[in-house]
């Protein structure tokens, strides 16, 4: 048991939206309604249906890995969500077509779902 009081550090500090400076939360929102991603996924705040084909996104800032093998943070957030199957070809997650800024946007709105 003594393993467990072990203290250590983070996989990677606790992803915050303001990390990605000069994205806009509510573009973000709106863009992940556009895209279709609650199709897949549950998305506090984004209307659409409660699907549970992908994780829920809720607290995606305090999770330790992104799409399971990706470091939790918001540089790797834009980049997952550029192109996921480049990151983990396994993915079921497909590659939408964001810009550079849609992805910033979407992930600076889901860093604020603590």
């Amino acid at each position: 048991m003594a393993g467990c009081r072990d203290e250590r550090p983070p996989l990677a500090p606790r992803a915050v939206a303001s990390d990605l400076a000069g994205a806009d939360l509510q573009r973000g929102k709106q863009l992940i309604g556009d895209y279709g991603c609650v199709a897949c996924h549950t998305v506090p705040g984004v209307k659409g249906s409660t699907s549970t084909v992908g994780p829920p996104l809720a607290h995606v800032g305090l999770r330790g890995y992104l799409g399971g093998v990706l470091p939790n943070t918001p540089g790797n957030l834009v980049r997952w969500l550029l192109d996921p199957p480049a990151i983990d070809p396994r993915t079921a997650m497909p590659n939408v077509g964001l810009t550079t800024d849609e992805a910033q946007d979407i992930a600076a709105y889901l860093l604020t779902l603590h």
